[in-house]
């Protein structure tokens, strides 16, 4: 029982680490660079947004900062 109350302590503090991490990047134009796909269709009721070039940048920042982790961690 004491694994699972641990397991959701962590999880819920990396949820919130991962909410105010979100919200800082959209301060500094994260989601809204060029390259980002962005477009209503035809009905003018739904809009699409796809934000590619802001998933790569992530994914390369998250894979560095992963990998000097481990660098560190051996």
């Amino acid at each position: 029982m004491k694994s699972i109350a641990l397991f959701l302590i962590i999880t819920g503090f990396l949820l919130i680490i991962t909410g105010i991490l979100i919200l800082l990047l959209s301060y500094v134009g994260l989601g809204r660079l060029p390259g980002d796909l962005e477009f209503t269709l035809a009905s003018g009721k739904v809009k699409v947004f796809i934000p590619i070039v802001s998933m790569i940048l992530l994914s390369l920042l998250l894979t560095v900062v992963i990998n000097i982790i481990f660098y560190f961690y051996r």
